[in-house]
Parts: structure tokens; sequence; C-alpha cells
């Protein structure tokens, strides 16, 4: 299977199924002499393992992470870093009955047709158990960008009907949808119980805004970094839209109230007066916060009826059984982050050769 690489110079490649063995990630490219343990990685994988609240899967995976190598006395070795989970909690007989037929909203035809063959067993590479890779490599180019100064505050921006009016930072941890608003989280429940009553899902958005990334990082034409960031936040199952600063909003907008002016502060460096743009320019990044927005469907295993075909192409209803997420966003939040958190620290190396006076720095 190709495709399960991303990434230029800090490369991160998943590996694993759902009801497998394992999952986990190997990272190339991290520079030796980060300090690095354990508990930084499983600090993120604690924000997405299952179980933890009414409304997220029952599955009880510990999400334990174990460093292979590339981390000698505390400190990256500029070597692979190799991560690894084990699965603990598969209930693989909960999936036989659907072998024979294709579930409304998965992979599961995509994947027969392209392959001729598919891991039935909780969708197998197309779960989303698999982003637990992705996360792991996120923590660990989280903190390569706090090195920098550069911070990543995500949080859910919206479920179902229900969008946050207020943004309080410090309330994000406090409610188990993880939104900044506290009165939104409240209705955000409400509306997910009627869900639930009705066996039924609901779609919701994720929202990162990224602090003190300097101005001038991505590439013109095809290596934007607004585009390598919608391919970043597109990778991830149940994603179905990528919005950047305004995002569709800008379709409805003037020029003259879509474009941020320049101005300059007391010290003689230059600002935007707004930001429309979400802190992209040209693919190039502008100094400003940078502001993404991921868009997540409805999770698709769902106790209603719902009309399919098995193999044999005959019409059939089914009700899904099993343990699943009503609601994906919340536990994407960290998913986000860590997709955002590689692709930025990536740009960032990939942009040290623009100039030569920054080989020169290095070198000379």
């Amino acid at each position: 299977m190709a495709g399960s690489t991303y990434g230029t110079i800090f490369k991160i490649t998943t590996w694993g199924e759902s009801h497998g063995k394992g999952i986990g990630v190997v990272i190339d490219g991290c520079p030796a002499g980060l300090p690095l343990e354990r508990k930084d990685i499983q600090l993120f994988l604690d924000r997405r393992k299952p179980g933890r609240d009414r409304y997220s899967t029952t599955r009880k995976e510990g999400d334990a992470v174990e460093i292979l190598s590339g981390v000698f006395d505390g400190c990256t070795t500029g070597t692979p870093i190799a991560l690894m989970i084990k699965n603990t909690d598969q209930h693989s007989e909960d999936y036989s009955k659907i072998s024979d037929y294709y579930r409304p909203g998965h992979a599961d035809y995509t994947y027969s047709e392209k392959y001729g063959f598919r891991d039935y067993r909780g969708g197998g590479r197309s779960s989303g158990r698999e982003t637990a890779g992705r996360v792991a490599a996120g923590a660990i180019a989280s903190k390569l960008l706090g090195e920098l100064g550069i911070t990543l505050t995500t949080y859910v921006r919206s479920i179902g009907p229900v969008e946050i009016e207020k943004f309080n930072p410090g309330e994000i941890n406090r409610n188990p949808l993880n939104m900044p608003d506290l009165k939104a989280a409240a209705r955000a429940s409400e509306y997910l119980e009627k869900c639930l009553k009705n066996q039924d899902s609901s779609g919701g958005s994720v929202e990162c805004i990224v602090q003190n990334l300097p101005a001038g990082i991505g590439d013109p034409v095809f290596e934007k970094l607004d585009a390598r960031l919608a391919k970043a936040l597109m990778s991830i199952g149940a994603v179905k839209a990528v919005e950047i600063g305004d995002g569709t909003k800008v379709s409805s907008a003037t020029g003259s109230r879509n474009n941020d002016a320049f101005t300059t502060d007391e010290n003689g460096t230059i600002k935007k007066k707004t930001n429309h743009a979400g802190g992209v320019l040209g693919g190039i990044s502008d100094g400003s916060d940078l502001v993404l927005r991921a868009s997540f469907k409805p999770t698709p295993s769902i106790f209603s009826t719902q009309q399919t075909v098995n193999s044999k192409g005959e019409n059939i209803d089914i009700s899904i059984k099993g343990r699943h997420d009503p609601v994906i966003a919340p536990r994407a939040v960290v998913v986000v982050e860590s997709m955002a958190a590689v692709t930025l620290i990536d740009s960032l190396m990939t942009g040290m050769s623009s100039r030569l006076s920054s080989l020169k720095k290095i070198w000379r």
C-alpha cells in the first residue's frame, strides 16, 4: 500500500491496523539533541485515546507508547524514531457480520474495488485508530516547534448546529467536548443526547490557531503552506473540508473588506490590522496567527437501520453494532493539531535552504 508516508525532511510513516497486534509510526529527519521522554508522547496519546467519556467509543485502549529506537539518554539521536502502540482491546467478532456487505459512509466498497480484498475488522487501515501513529509523531513535532517558541491551540469549534460564541482557552480541557465555551459545550451535549436517543451521530469542526510562526514559511506554486496544510488535514479520515482564515466566507466578501491592511508597530515591525487571510499570503506565512479549520462528517457507524448491498449485489437493510463515537470532532482535536505540527516543522526545515545567507549561518 502506497501513501503511508508524509513529509519531505521531517518524514513520518504510520503502520498497523485497527485490529492487528499494534499500530505505530517511524519518524525520520528529527534533529539530534531534542530532549524526549515517553511521557512527552503519552500526553498527546492520552488526549485521543478512546473510552474517556460518554461521547467516545467504549473501546478501552491504554494506548501506552513504546520508544523502540532513535532516543538515547533522554535525547533524540538523529536516527529514525520508531514508536509502537499495542492493541489490547479488539473485539474483532463484532465485525464478522459485515464481511459480506458494504457499510454506508465507510471505505469498505472502495477498498474492495482497489485491492480486491479488505480487512473488515474495524476498517483496517481506514480506521480512525490509524491516527494514533500520527498523534505520536505530532507530539515530537510540537516539542520541536516549542523549542522555537511556536505554539498551537486546538479545539472543537462546532458540533452539529452548535457553534462556540466565546473563546476561552482555559475551558478547552474542562469539558469532554474540548470546546472553549462552556455554555456552547452544554448545548452541544444536549444535541448529542438527542442523536444518541435517535441512534444517530453528529458532525463537527475543529479549529487550530498557531502563534509565533515567523513570516516566510512555505513555498509558492505546488508547495504552498496552506496547500500542504490542506493536504495534511484532508488525509485525516472523516475530514470533508478544510478552511484557512475566513475560508468559504471569502466567496461572498468584497476586496475592500477581505484585504488585510498593513501597518507598523512601535518597533517598526510590519503587521496586519486584520487577519482574514488566516496567516498565509501567496502560500507563505505572513507572521500573523495561522488559523485553520477542519470539518468532520458524522460518524458513519450508527445503530439506526440503513440500506446497502452485499458482495453479491443484493439490496439489504443493516443496523451496525459495535463500539463507535457518536461524534468524531472531540477526539480529533489532537489529530488536527498533530498533522498541523508535522507539516509546520517540515516546512520550517525545508525553508532553511531558501536563502544563501541561511546556509552560511550554518556552514561558515
